[in-house]
């Protein structure tokens, strides 16, 4: 752990100069306490970088939260060997694609059986929180069970033991971004309005007290709460589908389900804060968690250190070293196809941008969270899933 101001603690060996300037940008602003901690994956992102733990006094920045609220994984553990497996695993690829809509822009045509509950879970949740979903998108119900696109996946997965996972990414799709941008304008304005001078508008805040926190954290729970039933809803069907496959039932021996994207209340170092984890997940001991890591390469299912330095948090993920752009400007298809040997997946110049080398290496990233995580499994991929 390296310590780069006295409200900015990182973890992260590989770091670049933007990057590391983002964060002392947001480690400054006066309602930062204790200080911000920049995770081992920690990248650039907009207004607060991906991969840091933002704990706020009685205010909140929306775009530190993500425009994907609620994003994480979900990951179940199966009775089966990979070498219980059918052979064909082209067949299984092709059958998850069908049954979960992929990319962005793509929803259920219907709303599935499966799924009836969970939407009137969120109804009631949306009533009792006084607002109406469909505001932000009329038809909201038939994005519940899709996966998106860029780095969300779907995968089958084997760990040390050889004992097989379902495993996938996913977060409150358009739903939470439209709430998520709302927001973050919302902000920007109240801080315009009230002459407010920052770094970065993108970190523009909402002050606790104020009718427009109220209303964003009413929101932000229920986006919350939707992109967790959004994994519960598509592992229900990828098992399904996994089923029919392996041509029997499917016994789930464990389930984690966690955000990576999302804030809530907490006490840290004697005050309540705020405690904003773009692009990481809640660490205390104990705590289940998901750290995969890019397309092609290892995934880990961890256990929570606790580490107070980190205000109980870890890693969500590799961390991008390549811009989307830069990678498919660096990288060819048959430098993807080459990384994926031995993984069934569907070649598409779709994908270059999420080749392992566009991403920092996970076990670099694992090296530095010795501290804030303890490794329960290791995971290769077999099958991967993946939206355009």
């Amino acid at each position: 752990m390296e310590t780069i101001s006295p409200k900015l603690l990182n973890w992260a060996s590989i770091l670049d100069s933007q990057t590391r300037e983002q964060a002392v940008k947001t480690a400054s602003l006066p309602f930062i306490y204790p200080h911000l901690a920049l995770m081992p994956d920690a990248h650039l992102g907009k207004g607060a970088t991906v991969g840091s733990v933002i704990p706020t006094l009685r205010a909140i920045i929306p775009a530190a939260v993500g425009v994907d609220i609620g994003c994480g994984m979900i990951a179940v553990r199966t009775q089966y060997s990979a070498s219980d497996l059918p052979k064909d695993r082209k067949r299984i690829r092709e059958d998850i694609e069908r049954a979960i809509p992929l990319s962005a822009g793509h929803n259920n045509k219907k709303i599935l059986p499966t799924a009836v509950a969970r939407i009137a879970e969120l109804k009631q949740l949306a009533a009792k929180s006084g607002f109406n979903p469909a505001q932000y998108v009329s038809q909201w119900e038939l994005q519940l069970g899709s996966l998106g696109s860029g780095n969300h996946f779907i995968e089958i997965c084997a760990d040390e033991a050889d004992a097989v996972w379902l495993f996938l990414h996913s977060g409150s799709r358009g739903i939470g971004n439209k709430i998520a941008q709302h927001h973050i304008g919302v902000a920007q304005h109240v801080t315009r309005k009230n002459q407010i001078y920052l770094p970065d508008p993108d970190l523009a805040y909402l002050d606790e007290g104020t009718p427009q926190f109220d209303r964003y954290i009413a929101e932000l729970r229920w986006a919350q709460h939707f992109a967790l039933l959004n994994r519960e809803e598509m592992m229900d069907r990828v098992r399904a589908q996994f089923a029919r496959w392996v041509g029997g039932p499917v016994q789930e021996l464990e389930r984690i389900n966690c955000h990576h994207n999302f804030t809530q209340q907490e006490t840290h170092y004697g005050k309540s804060v705020w405690v904003s984890r773009k692009g990481a997940i809640k660490a205390e001991p104990g705590d289940p968690g998901l750290i995969p890591g890019s397309m092609g390469t290892a995934s880990y299912v961890v256990e929570g250190r606790g580490n107070a330095a980190s205000l109980n948090s870890s890693p969500h993920g590799a961390g991008r070293e390549y811009s989307r752009n830069a990678a498919r400007k660096a990288f060819t298809l048959e430098e993807l196809k080459r990384a994926m040997r031995g993984i069934e997946f569907r070649a598409s110049e779709a994908f270059i941008d999420e080749i392992p080398a566009a991403y920092k290496p996970i076990d670099q990233v694992m090296q530095d969270a010795a501290d804030l995580v303890s490794v329960r499994h290791k995971l290769r991929q077999l099958v991967n899933v993946k939206g355009n």
